[in-house]
């Protein structure tokens, strides 16, 4: 096909949503650039042993293609993955993508005003719009812990888990007890000889209420889908609760922390393991982790709970703090993502060629997580401070795309070449979220995935989602510098010869 006008990095829940809606507004002229060769995006990747979403089903999906055949309350990364096949086949948005095409760099042309994005086979796409949807979780988090490289057994991280490899009869160690390791451990356990499980800090886990969704349930959402909607809506606003005490008042979080102690106590009955597995800080400051099936698991006369730090790795065993080697044939690194430090997913160069990477090497920063100021036309999907610690996602993926979508819509309508967040617009927003943050249950004094090296947060989004919905519901042009085509000013199309932009106060209350 042509250049496209818009040019969208990702197939995940955030690139094929942001594909779907622009075709369902009557937008044609757009591209998906896929490095892999299928669509799904985290929920292709993520395929370890045991992989499932912590976000009930009915939620965990588009609000404009409700799924009535989900199986389980929390589905599987198998069912997810062909939800979202389901949903590229459905809205015809195969034909649009170029799988097995990684971009390796994004230059912003100040002449033309349009993105020139260089892919791995050496081409070159012009887009008038660039949206990255690559996500946090697409960046593998690794250990910094000496003699890792030196290992001679298996060695992988939870994101790229080999399958062909043997779990049977061998001795397995599990570096983490994050979201991923809750999942892992209790589905190889019972398939392995020995599994060596190493905790540095414990997680705050809580039962899960999943279970299988009846046939005659999903019946009637196929029969009635305003009773799937409904299902979704209290969902929702179950869910929604819960960020009272995230974002509102972090002492509630400390007064739900009798739940997690009263599941420990129902559900381990050694007093030291006990010990060892309940958390020190506020529940909610990390992650809080749903689970039914780790903390038996961690009880099989098989699976040994590690608190010592490792010392070092090496060619066969991990050694730790204390002098003890354990032998190993395996090694999985449960240990997560690089979500706070965000860097951009490949060389991404705006206006005066700066660099992404140089301008958020104090911490990543966005307006409404969405714009850069500096880098024209560019808009993120799940940008910093965008994250979520009680709900879905896909509900803040969609407040993205609707913002973004009125950005098309109007930029078409009107011819404009440039969009640019002003940065005295984007400097106010995010001292505000800063402000806010330091009065969440992210601010009670744990480190987190949540944080930089430095200690700020850049990850989270320090409110309610229907907050985010609301500021995200349209465009605010009034925060942007707008560019109108060069017909309108100057036949000379240099950047001097251009109208200047438009400015008026934005709206920055939050």
């Amino acid at each position: 096909m042509a250049d496209p006008y818009v040019l969208i990095i990702g197939s995940g829940f955030a690139g094929l949503g942001m594909a779907i809606r622009l075709k369902q507004e009557g937008i044609d002229d757009f591209l998906v650039l896929e490095q892999a060769g299928e669509v799904g995006g985290t929920w292709r990747d993520n395929h370890y042993p045991g992989a499932a979403c912590d976000v009930q089903s009915h939620l965990y999906s588009f609000s404009f293609e409700p799924w009535p055949e989900w199986s389980r309350q929390f589905a599987k990364q198998a069912e997810i993955l062909e939800y979202l096949k389901h949903c590229a086949d459905k809205y015809g948005i195969r034909p649009h993508i170029r799988f097995r095409t990684r971009a390796t760099r994004a230059q912003f042309d100040e002449r033309t005003s349009l993105w020139e994005v260089v892919t791995g086979d050496g081409a070159t796409i012009r887009a008038r719009v660039l949206v990255p949807g690559c996500g946090p979780l697409s960046r593998p988090s690794l250990p910094d812990i000496p003699g890792l490289a030196s290992f001679e057994g298996k060695m992988f991280h939870s994101a790229r888990w080999d399958h062909a490899f043997p779990l049977e009869s061998k001795r397995v160690g599990v570096v983490g007890t994050g979201a991923s390791a809750i999942q892992i451990v209790p589905a190889i356990a019972p398939r392995v000889e020995q599994l060596h499980v190493f905790q540095r800090t414990p997680p705050w886990v809580l039962p899960k209420p999943d279970g299988p969704i009846p046939a005659w349930k999903r019946a009637v959402f196929r029969r009635l889908p305003l009773a799937q909607k409904l299902a979704r809506q209290r969902i929702y606003w179950t869910r929604e609760l819960f960020a009272v005490g995230f974002v509102a008042e972090p002492r509630i979080m400390k007064a739900l922390q009798s739940l997690g102690r009263r599941y420990l106590r129902r559900s381990v009955r050694d007093p030291s393991l006990r010990e060892k597995l309940l958390p020190r800080y506020t529940m909610g400051c990390k992650r809080i982790l749903p689970t039914n099936d780790y903390l038996p698991a961690l009880q099989r006369p098989n699976v040994e709970l590690v608190t010592d730090g490792i010392a070092e790795v090496r060619a066969r065993s991990i050694v730790t703090h204390d002098g003890r080697e354990r032998p190993l044939d395996a090694l999985v690194l449960a240990t997560g993502f690089e979500a706070a430090e965000q860097v951009s997913p490949f060389e991404v160069r705006g206006r005066g060629g700066r660099d992404l990477d140089t301008v958020w090497r104090d911490g990543a920063e966005a307006y409404l997580g969405t714009t850069v100021s500096g880098f024209p036309n560019l808009f993120l999907l799940i940008g910093p401070n965008t994250g979520l610690g009680h709900t879905s996602m896909v509900f803040i993926i969609e407040s993205q795309i609707a913002y973004i979508l009125d950005a098309v819509k109007r930029m078409r309508a009107r011819g404009l070449e440039l969009v640019d967040v002003r940065p005295d617009a984007q400097a106010a927003y995010n001292v505000r979220i800063q402000e806010r943050l330091k009065r969440t249950v992210w601010a009670t004094g744990c480190m987190s995935w949540y944080l930089t090296r430095t200690g700020k947060n850049t990850t989270v989004w320090p409110g309610f989602t229907v907050e985010f919905r609301w500021r995200l519901r349209r465009f605010d042009e009034d925060a942007y510098e707008v560019l109108p085509p060069a017909s309108e000013g100057a036949a000379d199309v240099s950047p001097r010869a251009r109208p200047t932009p438009r400015r008026s106060r934005p709206r920055l209350s939050l």
